[in-house]
């Protein structure tokens, strides 16, 4: 028989000019928090839009001739679609809010890097948490109107799909994106031409085509290298997302952290703020340095002007999860980048180094080119600072530059409609600009009890046919029965939605203890199995394809949810995906948290859970340390963390096995006449009160510009001015204060007094030897304590000393008279560090001494 020739052909249908911008919608994904966007395109051909997993600008292409033309002549259709353009335009013609943001001008620009940006699974560019938290970020400042751009990279391939086998296996699968179904477009020049920018790799350099994505008012530039101009490894930087060997990664962040800055240039963006999500992007600082290098500065100078203008935000609690690479790698693809800053590869090596490891550590360069830094949560600040503390080695972790601010998520995308539907009857459409008002979300108490109680059920319903409809398809692929299928369902039951329902969903790390519930397996039975309260766990979330340890945390889910007693009570879901995460954090009754204290940097789908009325049920880590109020959820005490790690989790698996017992389940089922539980009503509002005004992505970015933007923008304007006059003073004061500090001391010339009366002031004097430097190059200053034993110096007051005079050639003599204004024992210290007007913090420099 002769062999057949396939061939490919596309028919893309013609839009009707009276819909025509069905592809502006498409192409702004504005449509990933607007609901009534995808829903106008899934009127036109529902089983189309399951088929091209919601995303429009596929489903453009895609749909039949006729059912535009049929739209186009269709009133109701015609509504629907007036009504979303009216939004779209409404959103999109609001005045530049940013005008009225105190300290933001219309000079500003913030410049937001990120390796992964999740939006909406139309743009399959992130893997988890990391890129939804940026993508959320995006969706706020385009909220509020922000001068802002966001760079990341365009990936062919972008993280895997997920499928499971009947034995448990993780099986990851990668598709190659066609761009044109992506709601991105290349960037073009002035003369119609596709912005076209390098990057020197050894040898060679590495072609990077440009395209946009529109998020609302915020443009995302995406980054591409699999281009025709390249070699066929270098079109491979950009193919995977985390995919590859270390010399894959340090090429990636090089394409985006120097690419970007190139990128920028090229489109004449000028931020004055930069920031950096992860370490990932660091290499852009020193991007920006080898361009002012090029201007004519020296590269002290060029760090200081660089570093004042940019935020460092470190996402991870676990040292070992910031990215190193090692020192010949570093030569082979830096050595010319140094000799272009003008230092040695000893000083550029330095940039990168850290005390336990000769590795050139990117999170070490991101601190040492930046002057704000920040955790992502208040014990997470706590954290950093402990694993950052030698890059101020003579500052106690609590007192260092290290701050915080708390993630957030984005309300629009993630609060279900039906909530947005009954907030708009019964608190008025005005919540929208309520986000961050504690006292607006109160009235959520108003909300009468069964109406609540309906909706929580009804967004249980959904999630169970979503979960159905993946476990079929999970059930067929792997040759399971029907009769199996039939008892797998049981409980996921969508017309009767009243079992107790839990979840767990994220990325199967093992600090994240996904297993932590089968510690004890007959009280997890006693638990699942009683007739009277049923009880549905279910699990989700995917491993990293080369993290073998988190695989065989799947393993084990899946061994347990076969187990006879088990099945239907325990699901496993694959394919964990933003779509799955939405149906999920808004149905489940409970949100199961349970990480190794105190690695849980933040976590953000504890919030979105919150939000939609959900509990959460925690070990008292990242946000949930500082969200639970004793009443709004249930937290977990950690165990010591001196204390075994057997005997840890046995402790606190246990903690978890109690309160389900004795007060989740109990609460749940204490169901009255109406046929649900008034008390887990109550809690549930009170826990929507509690998170939604504190946890939004709103509330983040506010944070953000009150901490960070507006002073990076303040300062760096004020560094650069005068020909760069004040980053070369500041680089010039740190030189000399790191010469002479060796020979600095300070001792104490007055006579300690242990017992005064009130009122009665006491005079502290103090002599400090200088060696060479000045009276205002030095900070003298008392902390002083009520509480007797304190020990963090952060929570002490301090009172400066002045100079009054030399004492010989030597020493100069400094003074402070203090009357104490509470009674009782106290305790003080006497401290001195070096100060210049001009720094962003006060201890920057790491260096202090004591008396």
């Amino acid at each position: 028989m002769q062999k057949r020739t396939t061939y490919a052909l596309t028919v893309n249908p013609r839009i009707p000019e009276r819909l025509v911008r069905l592809e502006e919608l498409a192409n702004n994904l504005w449509y990933s928090w607007d609901r009534a966007t995808r829903a106008l395109f899934s009127r036109l051909d529902a089983r189309l839009w399951e088929a091209v997993e919601h995303n429009p600008k596929a489903f453009l292409k895609r749909v039949d001739e006729s059912l535009l033309i049929a739209a186009a002549e269709d009133p109701t259709f015609l509504s629907n679609y007036n009504s979303v353009l009216s939004a779209f335009d409404s959103y999109h013609s609001e005045p530049a809010r940013h005008q009225a943001i105190p300290g933001i001008g219309a000079r500003d620009q913030i410049a937001y890097f990120c390796f992964e940006f999740g939006f909406h699974e139309s743009l399959p560019v992130y893997s988890g948490g990391l890129g939804i938290l940026a993508g959320d970020h995006c969706k706020a400042a385009s909220d509020v109107c922000l001068p802002f751009v966001a760079v990341g990279l365009l990936y062919r391939q972008g993280y895997f799909f997920q499928t499971i086998d009947g034995q448990g296996n993780q099986q990851a699968t990668h598709t190659d994106w066609d761009f044109d179904d992506l709601p991105v477009i290349p960037v073009l020049q002035e003369d119609g031409t596709e912005v076209r920018v390098s990057v020197n790799f050894p040898g060679r350099a590495v072609a990077i085509k440009v395209w946009r994505a529109q998020i609302g008012h915020v443009p995302l530039y995406l980054l591409d290298t699999d281009i025709p101009e390249n070699s066929q490894r270098d079109r491979l930087i950009t193919y995977q997302l985390y995919g590859g060997d270390p010399a894959m990664r340090i090429e990636q962040e090089l394409i985006l952290g120097v690419g970007g800055v190139e990128a920028l240039k090229a489109m004449n963006i000028k931020p004055t703020v930069w920031h950096s999500n992860e370490g990932h992007a660091a290499f852009m600082m020193l991007a920006r340095a080898r361009d002012l290098v090029r201007e004519g500065l020296d590269f002290p100078s060029a760090l200081e002007a660089v570093a004042v203008k940019t935020v460092f935000t470190t996402h991870t609690a676990v040292p070992a999860g910031h990215d190193h690479f090692p020192e010949a790698m570093m030569q082979q693809y830096f050595e010319s980048f140094y000799h272009e800053l003008g230092i040695t590869r000893e000083t550029f090596m330095a940039l990168g180094c850290t005390a336990d490891n000769h590795d050139f550590n990117m999170t070490a360069l991101a601190i040492r080119m930046s002057r704000m830094h920040n955790g992502v949560s208040k014990i997470h600040c706590g954290v950093s600072a402990q694993i950052c503390r030698d890059f101020w080695p003579q500052i106690e972790p609590e007192e260092n530059p290290i701050d915080y601010i708390t993630n957030g998520v984005h309300i629009p995308t993630f609060l279900a409609q039906e909530w947005v539907d009954l907030f708009d009857r019964q608190l008025s459409p005005e919540w929208r600009n309520k986000l961050c008002d504690g006292e607006f979300w109160a009235s959520i108490k108003k909300i009468p009890d069964h109406v609540f109680w309906s909706i929580r059920q009804t967004l249980k319903s959904q999630m169970f046919y979503g979960i159905r409809a993946r476990l079929t398809e999970q059930n067929i692929r792997n040759h399971g029965s029907d009769a199996h299928l039939d008892r797998l369902l049981k409980f996921a039951d969508p017309i009767n939605p009243n079992v107790l329902t839990l979840g767990f969903a994220r990325r199967f790390a093992t600090y994240k203890r996904a297993t932590l519930l089968f510690e004890n397996l007959d009280w997890l039975r006693e638990i699942l199995l009683d007739p009277e309260r049923p009880v549905l766990l279910i699990f989700a979330g995917k491993a990293h394809p080369a993290d073998l340890p988190g695989q065989e945390l799947i393993r084990r889910v899946s061994e347990v949810a076969a187990m006879p007693e088990f099945v239907g009570r325990i699901l496993l879901v694959e394919g964990y995906d933003l779509r799955l995460a939405r149906r999920l954090v808004a149905g489940v009754d409970v949100w199961l948290n349970s990480p190794i204290y105190p690695l849980e940097a933040s976590g953000t789908s504890g919030m979105k859970a919150g939000i939609n009325g959900s509990l959460n049920l925690s070990i008292l880590d990242g946000w949930w340390g500082e969200g639970f109020d004793g009443t709004n959820g249930w937290g977990i005490k950690p165990v010591a963390q001196d204390v075994d790690p057997k005997m840890r989790d046995a402790e606190e698996s246990r903690s978890f096995y109690e309160i389900l017992q004795d007060q989740v389940i109990t609460l749940y089922y204490d169901r009255g006449k109406s046929g649900y539980s008034t008390g887990w009503v109550k809690k549930a509002k009170h826990s929507m009160i509690s998170l939604l005004p504190r946890y939004g992505a709103r509330r983040m970015v506010d944070e953000y510009i009150q901490k960070f933007y507006i002073r990076a923008s303040e300062q760096g304007l004020r560094y650069e001015n005068d020909g760069y006059a004040v980053a070369k003073e500041v680089a010039d004061w740190k030189t000399k204060v790191l010469s002479a500090w060796g020979g600095v001391n300070i001792r104490r010339l007055d006579s300690p007094s242990q017992q005064l009366s009130f009122g009665e002031p006491i005079h502290f004097k103090v002599a400090v030897q200088l060696n060479g430097l000045q009276p205002e190059d030095v900070f003298v200053e008392l902390l002083i304590s009520r509480q007797y034993n304190q020990t963090r110096l952060d929570r002490f007051k301090h009172f400066r000393f002045e100079c009054t005079g030399k004492l010989g050639a030597e020493e100069h003599q400094f003074e402070l008279t203090h009357a104490p204004v509470l009674c009782g024992r106290q305790q003080y210290y006497l401290r001195v560090y070096p100060c210049h007007p001009m720094l962003v913090h006060s201890l920057e420099m790491g260096l202090m001494l004591w008396v």
